[in-house]
C-alpha cells in the first residue's frame, strides 16, 4: 500500500535539505504496516482534526493505530495545549508525535502561509515505540560511552533501533545529540527535523503522547518489523572560501576569520556573478562542517542551516543551528533550478535502486526556503 508523502516544512529545521524517512518493508510471513496521511486548512484546531480524523478512520476501519505523527502550523499556536487531547479522542492511537511547522504538507499538498494541519498515522505490526523526550542540559558529555546515551534513549544498541526526533532550535544542541548518537547507534537511522512557525524561544511546540513541551526535544526509537532509509536533497552550492567561526553566541553567528559576518558578505558581493548577487538577498544558507576533523570540505560535507535574521549593529547574522566558535562555516545559495535538478537525481536513484521493494509510507522534511517561495508555484516537491 502506497501512502501520500507526509511532510514538516521548515524554515530552520533543514536549510536546503530534505529528508526522507521510508519506513516499511515487512519481514516475510508477517502481517503488512499500512499508513495513511490527511490534511485540513480549517482555521479552528479542533475542526482541523476532526477533518482529519474521518479521513484517517475510514482509511483503517476498526484497526487501532499504534503511531499518529502530526505537523501543526502556528496558526493554532493558541491551542496547542489541546492537540494531545484532541488527537487522543479523535484517533486514539498508543503514540502521538509531532511538532509545530511553519507550514506543512499532507496527502501530497503543501500548505504554506495559512493555516494547516497534517496528520499521518500508522499500524505497525511487530514494531516496538520507545519514546522519549530530552532537554539540552541533561545530555551525556562528549566522553560519555554508549551506555550513558542507551540509558538516556531508553533502547540498546544491540535492538537495530532507527530514530525519528525533533528539536526546538531555540532550547537544545541537536549537534551534540547527533554527535553522540552516531557513536552510540553507528548503524541507526536517525531523521527528523526542527520545530519552527516562532520567532522566540517558547513558541514552538513539541507533541509526545499526552505532552505538548515548550523546549528539548522528542524522539521515537523504532526497532523489529520496520526498515528505515533516507534520502537527501540539498539543492544548495557554495559560494566563497571556508572559515572558522571566531565568535558566536547560541546561534547568533559575530566572527567569521575575526570578521563580522556582514563584512564578510559584503566583501563577497563584488566578485560573484550577478545571478547570484541577486541570490543573495534572498537564498542565502550557511553550510556548517559536522565532522570537526574535515580541514578541506566539499559539497555534501556540510549541514545546511538557514539565515534568519541580522543585527545590523554588530554585522551578524542568526542561524538556524546553535553554533560553536572553531566551526568551520560556508556560505551557499540556492535557486529553482539547482534544488530541482538534486532533487529529481536523488529520488531516481532511490527508486532505481529499489523497484523490488514496497514502501508502504513516507515522511518528508522540507525547508520553507522551497515551496512557492522557490518554484514559483505550489506542491512542486509533492
Amino acid at each position: 500500500m502506497k501512502i501520500d508523502v507526509e511532510n514538516l516544512v521548515n524554515r530552520n529545521c533543514s536549510g536546503a535539505l530534505i529528508y526522507f524517512s521510508l519506513a516499511g518493508r515487512p519481514h516475510a510471513g508477517e502481517s503488512n504496516m499500512k499508513w495513511t496521511s490527511a490534511i485540513s486548512e480549517e482555521p479552528v484546531l479542533e475542526d482541523a482534526i476532526a477533518q482529519c480524523g474521518v479521513a484517517i478512520n475510514n482509511a483503517f476501519g476498526d484497526e487501532d493505530l499504534d503511531l499518529v505523527v502530526a505537523f501543526i502550523s502556528p496558526h493554532y499556536e493558541q491551542s496547542y495545549e489541546q492537540v494531545s487531547h484532541l488527537l487522543a479522542k479523535t484517533l486514539g492511537a498508543k503514540h502521538v508525535f509531532g511538532c509545530s511547522g511553519g507550514g506543512v504538507i499532507g496527502n501530497g499538498l503543501e500548505v504554506e502561509q495559512r493555516p494547516g494541519l497534517s496528520i499521518t498515522a500508522a499500524v505497525l505490526p511487530n514494531v516496538t515505540i520507545r519514546p522519549f523526550r530530552l532537554e539540552g542540559q541533561l545530555l551525556p558529555d562528549m566522553d560519555a560511552g554508549p551506555d550513558k546515551w542507551e540509558d538516556l534513549i531508553g533502547v540498546s544498541q544491540d535492538k537495530d533501533p532507527h530514530f525519528v526526533m525533533l528539536a526546538d532550535p531555540y532550547s537544545f544542541p541537536v549537534n551534540d545529540l547527533l554527535m553522540g548518537m552516531d557513536y552510540a547507534f553507528p548503524k541507526a537511522t536517525k531523521i527528523g527535523g526542527l520545530a519552527s512557525g516562532a520567532s522566540r524561544q517558547g513558541g514552538n511546540a513539541l507533541f509526545l503522547d499526552g505532552e505538548v513541551l515548550r523546549a528539548g526535544a522528542v524522539g521515537l526509537a523504532l526497532d523489529g518489523n520496520i526498515t528505515v532509509d533516507t534520502v537527501v536533497a540539498q539543492g544548495c552550492r557554495p559560494i566563497g572560501n571556508p572559515m572558522r567561526i571566531t565568535k558566536s553566541d547560541r546561534n547568533m553567528l559575530m566572527g567569521l576569520d575575526g570578521k563580522p559576518p556582514l563584512e564578510v558578505l559584503r566583501g563577497m558581493v563584488p566578485v560573484l556573478p550577478s545571478r547570484d548577487q541577486d541570490l543573495l538577498g534572498h537564498s542565502l544558507f550557511l553550510g556548517v562542517v559536522m565532522d570537526e576533523f574535515i580541514d578541506n570540505p566539499v559539497q555534501g560535507d556540510f549541514l545546511i542551516r538557514n539565515v534568519v535574521g541580522m543585527d545590523q549593529g554588530i554585522g551578524g547574522l542568526a542561524i538556524g543551528e546553535m553554533l560553536k566558535e572553531g566551526q568551520l562555516v560556508q556560505f551557499h545559495l540556492r535557486d529553482a533550478e539547482t534544488s530541482t535538478d538534486d532533487l529529481q537525481a536523488v529520488l531516481t536513484r532511490y527508486a532505481t535502486e529499489n523497484r523490488e521493494n514496497e514502501i508502504p509510507g513516507a515522511l518528508l522534511f522540507s525547508c520553507l526556503g522551497r515551496g512557492q517561495f522557490l518554484y514559483g508555484r505550489a506542491n512542486h516537491d509533492t
